[in-house]
């Protein structure tokens, strides 16, 4: 946190406490200014002088009011800012392993709505501080009235903490689930927004919105419950206060009989026992104190995620060799990859294959560091990436993933992002390897075109992608079934380009077709998160179960007339 972001924040609290103080001062002097205007009133002396007091502290206590409303919303604004800057901070420092920790939509609600939540714990417990000093302002004004009456309103505290303390701990739990269901919400309408148009292709639209709204009598069960609390409480706050206030006044008027209270104190005796039970109805106290209880709690939950030390490392020059030594990653359900020990020398091409949850796309994600081995080392160069600063692991090792998330105001800006300020040669250069370069010529203004006035199929915004990854003069490639969209001709044409663009980079590609490992210089397969061969594709097609894991040959007709499948060659 930068030093002036310190002072501003403790220049706003500052305020706050004095406009707080300042009002605590005039509220409790006003029933003794009052009694002492009514003594001067009914005693027919001159009652100018305590009315004009009377005014004036008035008019004070106002002011102070309202600069306190005033600076209350200054700080929790400028906290609610610096929460959300924080979490979103520590939230893309966690990369990879906090997407997949927290949901989407669930963590979108603690961003947006757990931190407007807890940013509210100073201007919070400065109320509670201005609450209990008044309290005990009155308290003490009431004693120096008369001790009796002290004793009769402190009968009434502990029933009114014991109060306080259920709801503010049963209101913390009900809040708390109230936003976790939000999140679940937000999280399902985020996924059928991604699939809309499947979901409106097969008409489940409506089955679709029954699955986002499930939770829906849930949440509205939690918000009912809660405020049947707060109501509950609000009922017992209004019977409690006023009793123990009637019972002062009881007591006051028997001192008034008796002699020991004069009338103007009997009237400031009104004003000071509720006064000094005031912090037991402050029922909005309570459920904000509840809902920074569980603000706070959501937000730690994110916080609370250790994010890993970075590396300081500067990446020395190299060819590009990558080794991953003994690499094990475990997911909630079981090892990812499991003992990994793979060799990719400098300059040449590996395709990763494996049927689906075989731990290609984790082994991707580890070799550029993108995710922490559990067990083992991935090295680059000789160097465990580990220890290298992610400035410099980001210009050595470029990605291009399946389904790439275009960022800029561009299309070219899309290109370049992440690398600078390139040429716009070098972003035609890495389009044309991309064979994104032949439609966005065809936009209405090319490469300047608006990325949003740009829409794009799946396949060209795998080319983007593409682009972006080959725009870096990065040693290690690591392309993550980034053609999966393309078709066979125009990957077969991208694959070619790269390899004559690329010599002499080491790339790694995720490949589900045959064609993608057969243009590899080596495959390695991938079955249940452990290397079971590492050959070239022509090798390894021998293997049937290899085979297998590539969509199956088109039956042809036997000489009798039966279809039978074709075990060629390889491809």
């Amino acid at each position: 946190m930068d030093e002036r972001r310190v002072r501003g924040r403790g220049g706003r609290l500052a305020l706050l406490v004095a406009a707080s103080l300042a009002n605590v001062g005039c509220v409790v002097a006003l029933p003794t200014v009052l009694g002492a205007a009514t003594e001067a009133a009914l005693d027919g002396g001159d009652a100018l002088a305590p009315l004009s007091a009377l005014v004036a502290l008035a008019a004070m206590a106002v002011a102070a009011a309202y600069a306190v409303k005033v600076t209350e919303v200054a700080c929790t604004s400028a906290e609610t800012v610096r929460l959300r800057s924080r979490m979103m901070e520590h939230v893309l420092a966690l990369g990879v392993p906090g997407e997949r920790m927290f949901a989407s939509g669930d963590l979108t609600g603690r961003v947006v709505t757990g931190a407007s939540m807890a940013a509210g714990a100073g201007p919070v417990l400065v109320q509670l501080t201005a609450g209990t000093a008044t309290a005990l302002g009155g308290a003490a004004a009431l004693w120096l009235i008369d001790w009796r009456l002290v004793a009769t309103v402190a009968c009434a505290v502990p029933a009114g903490l014991a109060m306080m303390r259920f709801f503010v701990r049963h209101a913390a739990g009900l809040v708390t689930r109230y936003q976790e269901l939000q999140g679940e919400i937000s999280n399902r309408m985020l996924d059928a927004l991604a699939g809309i148009r499947t979901v409106r292709g097969a008409g489940t639209w409506r089955r679709e919105a029954d699955r986002i709204l499930a939770p829906l009598p849930e949440l509205a069960g939690s918000g009912r419950d809660l405020w049947r609390a707060y109501g509950r409480i609000q009922g017992q706050g209004t019977l409690l206060i006023p009793l123990a206030g009637l019972a002062a006044l009881a007591v006051a008027g028997q001192g008034v009989m008796a002699g020991r209270i004069s009338p103007g104190q009997m009237l400031a005796v009104a004003g000071y026992a509720p006064m000094a039970l005031g912090i037991l109805g402050q029922v909005s106290l309570l459920l904000a104190l509840a809902r920074l209880r569980a603000g706070e709690r959501r937000i730690g939950e994110v916080l609370s995620v250790p994010v890993r030390e970075r590396g300081r490392r500067a990446l020395p020059d190299g060819p590009g060799e990558l080794r991953l030594c003994g690499v094990t990653v475990r997911g909630a359900d079981g090892p990812l990859l499991e003992a990994v020990d793979l060799v990719v020398p400098a300059g040449r091409s590996v395709a990763i294959v494996g049927r689906s949850g075989a731990g290609k796309s984790t082994l991707a994600l580890a070799a550029g560091g993108l995710v922490e081995p559990d067990e083992g080392r991935v090295l680059l160069d000789g160097v465990p990436v580990a220890e290298v600063a992610p400035a410099s692991l980001r210009r050595e090792v470029a990605y291009a993933f399946e389904r790439p998330r275009l960022r800029g105001a561009s299309v070219a800006d899309a290109i370049g992002y992440g690398c600078g300020e390139p040429s716009p040669e070098l972003v035609e250069r890495a389009a044309v390897l991309a064979g994104a370069d032949r439609f966005v010529r065809l936009l209405p203004d090319g490469y300047a075109t608006a990325l949003r006035e740009a829409p794009m199929s799946g396949g060209e915004e795998q080319r983007l992608g593409l682009a972006r990854a080959f725009v870096r003069p990065a040693r290690l490639l690591v392309l993550d079934d980034a053609t999966s969209s393309l078709d066979s001709v125009t990957e077969a044409q991208v694959g070619a380009a790269l390899a004559r663009a690329a010599a002499g980079r080491t790339r790694l590609l995720v490949a589900h077709r045959a064609g993608t490992a057969a243009r590899a210089d080596l495959v390695a397969w991938l079955d249940g998160g452990r290397v079971r061969a590492v050959g070239p594709h022509r090798t390894l097609w021998r293997h049937r179960a290899y085979r297998e894991l590539f969509e199956p040959p088109a039956p042809v007709a036997s000489a009798g007339g039966a279809v039978s499948e074709r075990n060629g060659e390889a491809p």
